[in-house]
């Protein structure tokens, strides 16, 4: 694990900080109100609620905000093993796949748990210098436990 983890992690559950770091780093979901519900080493949950911000005009959540969401379940993992490490580790989304299973209105927690894939990824690609992808999911479900959207996002980390 990224011994600078810990510091990411203490920045993302702190309330404060963690509207700062949206606000500054990623406004579209500052505005749109994602909010962390859990984060460690292997698991993220991101919440996102129906509301003004987020609406479409099928009195649903917006695709977009939900794709918002899911990315950043996979997103705040691998940022959090690439904050401040040396070697500098590069990372980007270069592939999105989604199925919308079911309208997605009230709160929704996307969930991605695949920290360890992510570690695993970035680890190697800082030892073989080479470039490495995977492929991440993130699901997200109602307050009904039922599935609305599956995400598969595949994440290209290469060390600088």
């Amino acid at each position: 694990m990224n011994p600078s983890f810990n510091r990411f992690k203490n920045i993302i559950t702190n309330s404060i900080k963690f509207r700062f770091f949206l606000f500054t780093k990623l406004p579209a979901a500052f505005f749109a109100g994602l909010r962390i519900h859990h984060f460690d080493a292997n698991t993220c949950v991101v919440r996102i609620r129906y509301s003004w911000f987020s609406m479409n005009p099928f009195k649903s959540i917006y695709f977009a905000v939900e794709a918002m969401a899911a990315e950043m379940c996979s997103g705040m993992l691998a940022f959090g093993q690439v904050y401040q490490r040396n070697p500098k580790v590069s990372m980007l989304v270069v592939k999105m796949e989604v199925a919308f299973v079911k309208k997605a209105t009230g709160v929704i927690l996307f969930t991605c748990e695949d920290g360890q894939m992510i570690q695993n990824a970035i680890n190697e690609a800082i030892a073989t210098k080479e470039g490495r992808t995977i492929v991440c999911k993130s699901v997200g479900k109602n307050s009904a436990n039922e599935v609305v959207a599956e995400f598969n996002i595949t994440w290209s980390f290469k060390a600088k």
